[in-house]
């Protein structure tokens, strides 16, 4: 029974009902929200890259101040805590330059931002070369906004002395749009000596096209390198038009609070201010004040609590999934999801992500992070891993007993 007065056989009746209604897979869901919304209701959820482990022990003693930091948030200036989330944020990923120009635009979420960019990419009437495979809610954005798409294959990136060939002889839009590291594969061309990174902004200098960069994963560079070269220096040095998305939402434990930011080059700062000041008047101060103590707590403990959860999470993955059914695929960056291709020609991603759903296990398919080729994607899987070790050990369990059908 429980607390409401319904018996656990009306729960799974009510559940039941649901899976007979269309939820299996989820295959009329149009795009990768929506699964991650039906995702919801399953017990072993590794949809979504949100972040639902536990608090590290620092992190529960900033929980333990809440009503200190709601009343802290209530004495200060909204600026006050704007600077500091800015200044935590810029300090913690080593961006010295970011931090001295002190001009990014601060929103709810990466998705906010994402739609000021695709509102001055349509404003401009510009065509976009977006990476693929991406999350896919960037292909929606930009298509909501009636920006016209063309993909920019992340193959053609692997390969930094022939990145500008590459661009220069496929890439006809006006911008160029990327996700470093990528979600779901992470792929990074902005780690080590930033050599792929360096040759994307060549190419945008010498064809006058702006580049769009989302970095709302680079936390876990940081957190898999212990530093992050200053790609704000390289993009301001280059002169060339940009925009840089940042996001702390799929950093820390923080059930969903988190702050997005926004930042464009010079020569486009002022009116992509106006865009987002039509959309925006600021983000809480409480909230704010809150994601830069975690901010802080990560510059304290060099990303050790990101890190130990992603490593550890990583690992089971690997050994409980990696075989001849799934091949891990090996990431430059290794970030909050992990990403497989499914060995068995006869296998589909659709089909594998039913299976797993009526064992109670949600995982997504690879046919949305394709955004322009579908069936591509059917080769794929993605597993979210920022979860508790121990309810993330019991779905790999769940899974390995799927995947074991297979084993032929």
């Amino acid at each position: 029974m429980t607390e409401a007065g319904i018996t656990d056989n009306e729960v799974s009746a009510f559940l039941n009902t649901l899976h007979e209604e269309g939820n299996p897979g989820g295959q009329d869901a149009t795009d990768l929200t929506q699964h991650e919304i039906r995702a919801l209701r399953t017990r072993y959820n590794l949809a979504d890259a949100h972040t639902h482990q536990r608090q590290s022990p620092e992190q529960e003693k900033i929980v333990a101040r809440l009503t200190e930091l709601w009343h802290e948030s209530e004495d200060h200036t909204q600026a006050y805590f704007e600077d500091r989330l800015r200044s935590a944020f810029f300090r913690l990923h080593r961006q010295p330059t970011a931090l001295r120009m002190d001009r990014a635009l601060l929103s709810y979420s990466a998705s906010v931002s994402t739609m000021v960019a695709a509102m001055y990419l349509r404003r401009h009437g510009m065509s976009v070369a977006l990476v693929e495979p991406c999350f896919d809610n960037l292909t929606d954005l930009l298509r909501n906004m009636q920006v016209p798409l063309e993909a920019l294959a992340e193959e053609s990136l692997a390969d930094p002395a022939r990145v500008y060939d590459r661009l220069a002889e496929g890439c006809a839009a006006d911008a160029v749009y990327l996700v470093d590291p990528n979600n779901p594969t992470g792929f990074t061309l902005a780690s080590g000596g930033m050599e792929g990174l360096r040759e994307v902004v060549r190419f945008c200098a010498d064809h006058g096209r702006l580049l769009v960069l989302d970095f709302c994963f680079a936390s876990f560079a940081l957190a898999a390198e212990g530093a992050r070269a200053d790609v704000y220096a390289l993009l301001e040095e280059s002169d060339i038009d940009y925009l840089a998305i940042e996001d702390t939402g799929k950093t820390w434990p923080l059930q969903d609070a988190k702050c997005a930011l926004l930042t464009a080059g010079g020569s486009l700062q002022r009116e992509v201010y106006d865009l987002h000041t039509s959309v925006l008047l600021n983000v809480s101060p409480f909230v704010l004040n809150v994601v830069a103590r975690y901010v802080e707590d990560s510059i304290e403990d060099a990303m050790g609590s990101v890190r130990r959860i992603v490593r550890e999470n990583a690992a089971t993955a690997r050994n409980a999934l990696h075989g001849p059914v799934l091949e891990y695929q090996e990431p430059m960056v290794e970030t909050s999801v992990a990403w497989f291709r499914i060995r068995p020609g006869g296998l589909t991603a659709s089909r594998l992500q039913d299976e797993l759903l009526a064992e109670e296990v949600y995982v997504l398919p690879g046919t949305y992070f394709y955004w322009s080729a579908p069936e591509r994607g059917e080769r794929f899987v993605r597993v979210a891993l920022a979860r508790e070790p121990e309810m993330f050990r019991l779905a790999m369990d769940r899974m390995r007993k799927v995947l074991m059908r297979h084993e032929r």
